[in-house]
């Protein structure tokens, strides 16, 4: 079973703005891989607030591919892989908006998140957002770089399994009372927690 954390950067406030992505394959609990690629967006327009968050400049990406030939490297990864992202709303929006804008169809996955999941299993944490969960899991991090996002979302969603003891990271919705989302080829499901 796949397991990859994904992390989106993007130019602007428009979700088919992605500048940037990072990933992280978990294989028997551990992280095995990690990998960040800049994207060229369609519209190269970069907001100054954007550029203020992650530091990305049209500079630094106008010899990148563009979104279609990055994900072409991946997306045999992504295919039937559970994935995880920490705000999971925003990164497959980003996701399913840039596919969107080239004309392609989704990879068919299952996504998870780990925001919901930090806040049901640690729950006395003054906030969820990556910096205080890396701080909980004695990390050390450079917020905002795409591809170490995607180390601490894949780092919470492992100490997540270990939490709720269960051997592998798609096992995780049952015991919290996650649904998956999903993507497939005609649309999509988000992920949601069932009221307790």
């Amino acid at each position: 079973m796949k397991t990859i954390a994904i992390d989106f950067e993007t130019a602007n406030e428009e979700r088919g703005s992605a500048c940037s992505v990072g990933l992280a394959w978990i294989e028997n609990g551990q992280i095995v891989r990690v990998e960040e690629r800049l994207i060229r967006p369609k519209d190269m327009r970069f907001s100054s607030f954007n550029i203020a968050v992650h530091g990305i400049r049209p500079a630094d990406v106008e010899d990148s591919p563009e979104f279609p030939e990055v994900m072409d490297e991946f997306i045999d990864d992504f295919h039937d892989a559970t994935m995880i992202a920490h705000n999971a709303a925003f990164d497959f929006s980003v996701m399913r908006a840039s596919f969107d804008k080239y004309r392609q169809s989704y990879p068919q996955l299952s996504y998870l998140c780990s925001v919901k999941m930090s806040q049901r299993v640690w729950p006395s944490l003054p906030s969820h957002r990556l910096n205080i969960i890396a701080n909980h899991l004695q990390m050390r991090f450079v917020h905002h770089n795409a591809a170490e996002d995607a180390v601490v979302c894949a780092a919470a969603a492992i100490a997540v399994a270990k939490a709720v003891e269960v051997e592998h990271i798609h096992h995780i919705p049952e015991k919290i009372g996650m649904v998956a989302g999903r993507l497939h080829a005609t649309g999509y499901a988000p992920c949601t927690m069932r009221k307790r």
